[in-house]
């Protein structure tokens, strides 16, 4: 894997080498854009929407659109002239808990893998960001653009995340939401049961993406010349009615129940096929002779 940034974190007046690395991997489709008659692949051409004509490169320049239609030229030495100096350092700021921060901020992840000499330094901190529950708030320069970052444990792992700084995020006061008073007790108690019947440990193989998995399908087939058929669409309608809300919450609360009592079940049938044909049959023989044994007749004593 790649490296992407080598670096030390400055944590105090400690030093740790470290190269970042990525922690994710993108798994999405990617198609190119073709010509239907020859499947030709399409070219992107800079055209000026005044003139209609092509633009060569050298006659190319960035604006900023401060007014519609109107900009300002920002040239190479703007750019130059804005840019930070390129650190090879990550500088611990402040060490925050870790419930404290929204997790909006959270961005792009990626592993910090230490150094050859710098292992037992690396340890130190992750066991210190461990133990106290922290979150690692500092600042990195990467390809001349500063992020905000923040340095967590993952397993055995320091994890560093590509943070939004707070103009980036949206304030809840702009936006209208519902207010708590809404909410009637047994309503409430009842919606907490149904989140208590439907609660399962987190196991991300369950989910999978269903749309990429359908395409991939559709994708294999026409490799092979052949043309799978497609669903039946349903239309997704928005319900709109006002609904009893306590009825839903009972029936959903049965079908939850339901849906444990199958889990019970299922786990019995496993239960009994791992006992084995020989103790299930043996299990009928005892049955069958305690089933005699209480329904046979005691034989009558002959007179004299």
């Amino acid at each position: 894997m790649a490296t992407i940034w080598k670096g030390s974190i400055a944590f105090g007046l400690v030093n740790i080498p470290v190269e970042l690395k990525s922690a994710v991997r993108s798994d999405n489709i990617s198609f190119r854009l073709l010509h239907a008659e020859d499947l030709s692949p399409v070219k992107y051409e800079r055209i000026s929407s005044r003139t209609g004509k092509t633009v060569p490169w050298d006659e190319i320049v960035k604006g900023y659109e401060y007014e519609k239609g109107k900009y300002v030229v920002i040239s190479d030495e703007d750019f130059k002239a804005a840019a930070l100096e390129s650190s090879k350092t990550i500088d611990i700021l402040d060490f925050v808990p870790a419930r404290e921060i929204d997790p909006r901020y959270f961005e792009t992840p990626y592993f910090l893998m230490p150094v050859k000499g710098g292992e037992k330094a690396y340890a130190l901190l992750r066991e210190a960001v461990r133990k106290t529950g922290a979150v690692g708030i500092g600042k990195i320069v990467m390809r001349q653009v500063q992020h905000l970052v923040g340095i967590k444990v993952v397993g055995d792992a320091l994890v560093l995340e590509i943070m939004r700084f707070q103009s980036e995020l949206i304030n809840e006061d702009e936006l209208s939401f519902p207010d708590d008073s809404l909410v009637k007790p047994q309503e409430l108690k009842m919606a907490e049961d149904l989140v208590a019947n439907l609660a399962e440990p987190f196991d991300p193989s369950r989910y999978k993406d269903d749309y990429r998995a359908n395409l991939m399908k559709i994708i294999k087939a026409r490799m092979k010349g052949k043309k799978l058929p497609l669903p039946e669409s349903e239309d997704d309608v928005a319900d709109t009615k006002v609904v009893d809300l306590m009825a839903r919450l009972q029936a959903s609360l049965a079908a939850g129940s339901r849906k444990g009592q199958g889990k019970g079940s299922r786990a019995g049938r496993s239960a009994a096929t791992k006992s084995g044909p020989t103790a299930g049959k043996s299990a009928s023989s005892k049955q069958a002779t305690s089933s005699g044994e209480s329904t046979r007749s005691p034989r009558k004593k002959k007179t004299a």
